[in-house]
């Protein structure tokens, strides 16, 4: 069963007292392990979004991925650091700034089309002293900036709450039928994870934790979960359609 959003017809002004549920991954495009998880588990799961690394060694993959599955909705994230092979300061305004326009230029280029919507590896543009240059600079765009309130953003789904600190049981299908009960009030939500498998050359803080992930994700009792909650399974650009409706 694909793990596309809601195919009903969005019905204006009623729909918005329903529960959305987003799931989205993060580090398309970080390694040919990554993608393979993001796309197994929008396939056979409930993953309905993800968020493209321009900066990703497996970039061309990723944006070929996307073409094949084109029911995955696809946002930018933003990335300065990588897995800490690069030096960066978010306090330099000017240049996180030109940054950010250079890598949506970048995402333009590869994709062809706009994000569906914004975030950053490692939460970068949350920041404090960068948040509200990031509300300003994706404003023009129209799309949801994670944390800017769109979408409630939860990030429970995930593996080290201490870092590099592994506790899998964070990423169990148990855990995340108790998010699905009590994490998706009325409105948008965004459940964030982090699928993948291993690759012996991209080493990462986190990574056999994404293999676990994959496991929860496309398990059935997860989507047979948000049936029984009375949740609509979105993506990203069923969110645009829909406030478009409103």
């Amino acid at each position: 069963m694909s793990g596309s959003g809601d195919t009903r017809r969005f019905r204006k002004a009623e729909d918005m007292n329903e529960r959305y549920l987003i799931f989205n991954a993060d580090d398309f495009g970080a390694s040919a392990g990554i993608n393979r998880g993001i796309i197994e588990c929008h396939q056979k799961g409930v993953l309905t979004s993800t968020s493209l690394m321009v900066t990703g060694r497996a970039l061309d993959e990723a944006v070929r991925l996307s073409r094949e599955n084109p029911k995955l909705a696809i946002g930018l994230h933003w990335d300065v650091w990588g897995e800490d092979e690069r030096e960066f300061s978010t306090s330099n305004i000017e240049a996180s700034r030109d940054e950010f326009f250079r890598q949506l230029d970048a995402f333009r280029r590869a994709m062809g089309r706009e994000p569906t919507h914004i975030d950053s590896h490692r939460h970068a543009h949350r920041e404090p002293h960068l948040f509200d240059h990031f509300r300003k600079w994706v404003a023009p765009l129209k799309v949801p900036l994670r944390g800017a309130g769109e979408v409630r953003f939860v990030g429970g789904f995930y593996a080290q709450w201490e870092w590099k600190v592994t506790e899998l049981k964070y990423v169990s299908v148990e855990f995340l039928q108790q998010m699905i009960r009590n994490e998706v009030p009325q409105g948008f939500t965004e459940f964030s994870c982090h699928p993948g498998y291993v690759q012996a050359d991209y080493p990462s803080v986190y990574n056999s934790e994404r293999e676990a992930e994959v496991r929860t994700l496309i398990d059935p009792r997860v989507r047979e979960t948000i049936e029984h909650e009375q949740i609509r399974l979105i993506s990203y650009a069923d969110y645009a359609r829909l406030r478009e409706s409103a």
